[in-house]
């Protein structure tokens, strides 16, 4: 059983160009329970975060939330990420997974956080609003 925090409000999936400088608007003075995550590669950058964060010159999806897992997590262990995406899978909700050095997290459609949850707690796990 995992112990599941629902993140305030809706995050936002972008894309900017590979070269692309990050305004400092999206990192600076985080919230206690905002996450921003970037991803680079030789494509583009890609950047995950609370949609008033989302550049203006990027690609955006919005209408995301955010789930994260409240526990520490030991970087060794094994099937956690694993606990989670099943039960939406099963659900047929759509999930975009990342990881911190300490949880992981994933993103649901927001259209679709009724049905997550109820996947999620009918899979014995703990989901905290």
């Amino acid at each position: 059983m995992l112990d599941v925090a629902l993140l305030p409000g809706e995050y936002a999936m972008c894309r900017l160009p590979a070269g692309s400088a990050l305004p400092p608007a999206v990192w600076v003075e985080l919230g206690d329970h905002d996450v921003v995550t970037v991803s680079w590669c030789a494509d583009g950058i890609s950047l995950i975060c609370p949609v008033p964060r989302a550049p203006e010159q990027a690609a955006v999806e919005t209408d995301w939330r955010c789930l994260r897992i409240l526990a520490p997590l030991d970087p060794a262990t094994t099937g956690t990420l694993a606990a989670l995406v099943a039960p939406l899978a099963r659900a047929r909700v759509n999930v975009v997974a990342f990881s911190t050095y300490d949880t992981d997290h994933v993103l649901i459609p927001a259209v679709r956080l009724a049905e997550a949850t109820a996947a999620l707690e009918r899979a014995g796990h703990r989901v905290h609003r």
